[in-house]
């Protein structure tokens, strides 16, 4: 993913998640997808998909149980 994407990525999870300390930074080697941090603490990723000249992102984001005590 270029800066812009990840720019916008970013503004789009802030502004819909409520939470302004998100950050995305791009990921070494890969261009298809980019890492979502809360702080220092990662969260999880964001997918780009372009199919049949359709782009989207997918954000996955694993909670472990130990998370919830």
């Amino acid at each position: 993913m270029n800066s812009e994407e990840i720019s916008k990525l970013e503004a789009y999870l802030k502004r819909v998640l409520g939470a302004p300390g998100i950050k995305v930074r791009s990921r070494p080697r890969k261009d298809d997808s980019a890492e979502v941090f809360v702080g220092d603490e990662f969260i999880g990723l964001v997918h780009k998909d372009e199919e049949d000249d359709e782009l989207s992102y997918t954000f996955t984001m694993a909670i472990l149980d130990y998370d919830l005590n």
